[in-house]
């Protein structure tokens, strides 16, 4: 029987969410049974390679799962969260996500680290530039890769390719998050993917109480896991954080 996790009022808590947070709400895991990984040429579409060979074509890819992202609405898992987040402690819960959906934001949650970016953002691919486009208040995505605001080159959108490194202004937030947390909540990742993978060890380095919370079960366990909640994000999530 699913009950809700002992979370001291004042504890300071992180969650990492993963794209099982987000199936709930029609959006496709990138791995497993039918996985996004399994259909899509990674190589052609999704490597920091592809997009030096072939911007326009992979603006096109991204955009295909930008408007099934734009058309998706946040499920109960991202609700309990921002709800959690609301009546605990102010200023004490911090959401560490690699989704590029945006669901959490809209979902209410207000502090919320994209370490690998979102698809409601197209930047320059000129880092020198900088310039990035909001896209959140768009209903739909633009057609084409629009020309960079500052310089004119074409942008692409703001997320984070294999074979590309973390945004570093991220990484500051994250080791802070991780660090003071008093509790640490995976939701919905397989827990293999870097950095994301270590953010575990480093919340029980720092003596946070660790909990797993998955469909499947780690393969093999990982031993920084203090607990591990197996069953569906949008079911059992507002359980454990006694939302019902």
């Amino acid at each position: 029987m699913i009950r809700k996790l002992d979370i001291p009022p004042n504890a300071r808590v992180t969650f990492l969410t993963g794209a099982g947070v987000s199936v709930a709400s029609g959006i496709r895991p990138y791995r497993g049974p039918g996985g996004l990984w399994n259909e899509v040429d990674i190589e052609a579409w999704v490597t920091a390679a592809a997009m030096e060979r072939d911007p326009a074509g992979c603006f096109q890819e991204h955009r295909k799962f930008a408007k099934v992202v734009a058309d998706a609405r946040p499920n109960p898992a991202h609700l309990a969260m921002a709800q959690f987040a609301q009546t605990h402690s102010a200023g004490k819960v911090v959401i560490i996500t690699q989704n590029v959906d945006g669901l959490h934001q809209r979902a209410g949650s207000t502090n919320v680290i994209e370490i690998h970016g979102s698809l409601f953002r197209l930047r320059c691919p000129d880092q020198t530039c900088g310039a990035r486009v909001d896209l959140t208040r768009t209903n739909e995505p633009p057609e084409a890769a629009p020309a960079c605001p500052q310089c004119s080159r074409a942008m692409r959108y703001d997320i984070v390719l294999f074979d590309e490194y973390l945004d570093p202004e991220q990484e500051r937030p994250v080791k802070d998050a991780l660090r003071n947390c008093d509790v640490f909540i995976a939701v919905g990742t397989s827990g293999v993917v870097y950095p994301a993978a270590s953010y575990v060890r480093e919340a029980d380095y720092a003596g946070a109480r660790t909990y797993f919370v998955n469909l499947e079960l780690l393969d093999p366990p990982n031993p920084y896991f203090d607990d591990v909640v197996v069953g569906r994000a949008e079911q059992v999530l507002p359980v454990l954080l006694g939302l019902e």
